[in-house]
């Protein structure tokens, strides 16, 4: 049975920087996620982020944990509930999310996406049809921060697409999209979410 996760409303997010320079040298293909990897993809924090996201491989994430020793690692069961990763091997196919917890103040650092993959491929977990190199998924800054490509971020934007920071992600986004990024979302969001109102704008 889930327990209930620790204050998990208390989050003081590492910044990309903080969580890059954390991972350095993980031989790994990870990437800053959500909100954070569009305003890396425009070049400025449009807004304020109350968590930080990144996404790794699930296959891989044995790797990734060796890295997280000294720090809470919970498993995201459901809506306020998880369990410690040491009592949750059994759920790690069946769910994507891992909670990482400063134990010295009690603040969570950072939301971790246990993502499918294939070998050196990525795949969608909402349209395993939609695949795509991590060599090609995954683009930097300047500064070296890995960010995930933004037409595959707005794909999973899409569903809380009336949420307002989503909204705003994707009016912003979209007029600095070339021709072959516009065409992936737009077919994208053709296979799962077929009647998107962000459809008609990227037509």
């Amino acid at each position: 049975m889930a327990a209930t996760v620790p204050d998990w409303k208390l989050w003081e997010a590492w910044r990309p920087a903080q969580v890059t320079e954390f991972l350095e040298g993980l031989d790994v293909p990870w990437y800053i996620a959500a909100g954070w990897a569009i305003d890396l993809f425009l070049g400025e924090e449009r807004r304020e982020h109350e968590d930080l996201e990144i996404a790794v491989p699930n296959l891989r994430f044995d790797e990734v944990a060796g890295r997280l020793e000294g720090l809470d690692v919970f498993v995201i069961t459901g809506p306020g509930e998880g369990m410690p990763l040491h009592e949750a091997r059994d759920r790690l196919m069946d769910t994507h999310q891992t909670w990482i917890r400063d134990p010295e103040s009690g603040r969570w650092r950072f939301d971790m996406f246990r993502e499918p993959s294939d070998g050196d491929t990525w795949v969608c977990r909402r349209e395993p049809a939609l695949r795509m190199p991590y060599a090609q998924l995954i683009e930097r800054t300047e500064a070296g921060i890995p960010y995930g490509r933004p037409e595959v971020i707005l794909l999973f934007k899409a569903k809380h697409s009336h949420q307002e920071k989503n909204a705003r992600d994707f009016e912003d986004t979209v007029p600095r999209l070339d021709g072959e990024r516009r065409a992936w979302l737009r077919e994208a969001l053709e296979r799962v979410h077929p009647a998107h109102e962000w459809l008609e704008e990227l037509a």
